[in-house]
């Protein structure tokens, strides 16, 4: 009987040569980092991104970065040292319960062959962490409305952002949604009130974002200049309330981690309750949700997976950020464009 395929890629860790893996059927449309999850439990974050940075991961002998998907067939290239894990087996899904069931289908503001978009709401996480057991990822199976596949996660928003999320409903509509994300064929627009004014009516922010070091959440940003990302952000004020705040529109051009919340801060107009990166300065005394983040993924357009046109979509408001515009006056007439 032949040796296993993590049998092989384990001996070859031990002998000090590079390994090889093949994704399989069902790991398609995993990001970078969620297959070495799977595979590699024992490394690190830190570790990962280092190999990958340093080119020793390879995807089909190209370098990789961690948002990147995988899917059957591809190789990932592993570096001596890296110890292979036994192939893991399917994760049995807890019971979804009828209530959590209706819940995330009642979410569902488009639905089709290949795609379902969601307006999710503020406070319902997109996957799940530590302390985190209700989640998007977790309820997947109530929608999947007569398919015997899962449905995918392609994207995500932060925990506290409320707008749309779409989601694959196959593996092959899963890999083309994640390439018009990765080849910035996506144009996503999102809301957003600010404590105070845009130093202009319009413009771009253009500033480079990297994680801040020692800080305990590991997605906390920061503005750096040396070691930094490239993030641009597109901005554009739809209305204002005196320079107590205003309502912008903006375009994210690249997809780095709060990159909106980072950005909006560093140009002095924190995104209302955006205390982790505002602190004090993100509230509002006068607003009765001055601490719940005023922040909403509005919509998106990007090539429909099918190969047929274009998906156009929008989310409306949650109620807190609708309390707020009427709080302050705000006309929401007009989303904005960019050329």
């Amino acid at each position: 009987m032949s040796d296993s395929p993590a049998r092989n890629a384990s001996a070859a860790a031990q002998r000090g040569q590079v390994q090889v893996r093949a994704v399989t059927a069902d790991e398609a449309g995993l990001r970078v980092d969620r297959w070495f999850q799977r595979h590699f439990p024992e490394l690190g974050h830190g570790a990962l991104q280092k190999l990958l940075r340093t080119g020793q991961v390879r995807l089909d002998g190209k370098r990789v970065e961690a948002r990147d998907r995988v899917e059957p067939g591809q190789t990932v290239r592993l570096p001596p040292g890296v110890t292979a894990s036994p192939a893991p087996q399917p994760k049995a899904q807890p019971r979804l319960s009828d209530k959590d069931a209706a819940e995330i289908q009642r979410l569902v503001i488009h639905r089709d062959a290949e795609v379902i978009a969601l307006n999710k709401p503020p406070g319902l996480a997109v996957q799940g962490g530590t302390g985190t057991d209700k989640h998007v990822d977790g309820m997947l199976d109530a929608l999947r409305f007569g398919y015997e596949e899962r449905p995918r996660l392609v994207h995500r928003l932060d925990k506290d952002t409320s707008g749309l999320l779409l989601i694959a409903r196959t593996g092959q509509a899963a890999k083309r949604l994640a390439e018009a994300f990765r080849d910035r064929e996506t144009e996503k627009l999102y809301w957003a009130i600010v404590v105070g004014v845009p130093p202009r009516r319009e413009g771009t922010i253009d500033l480079p974002l990297a994680k801040r070091p020692g800080a305990r959440d590991r997605e906390t940003m920061q503005v750096d200049h040396e070691q930094g990302q490239k993030a641009l952000t597109h901005f554009r004020e739809l209305d204002r309330a005196g320079k107590r705040a205003a309502l912008l529109a903006l375009w994210p051009r690249t997809g780095r981690t709060h990159q909106l919340r980072v950005h909006c801060a560093a140009i002095g107009c924190p995104i209302l309750g955006d205390r982790k990166y505002g602190g004090e300065e993100a509230l509002l005394s006068a607003v009765a949700d001055a601490r719940r983040l005023h922040l909403h993924a509005r919509r998106i357009a990007l090539p429909h997976p099918s190969g047929k046109g274009e998906l156009v979509l929008e989310a409306e408001l949650p109620p807190h950020f609708r309390r707020t515009v009427e709080a302050l006056g705000f006309s929401t007439g007009s989303s904005g464009s960019v050329d």
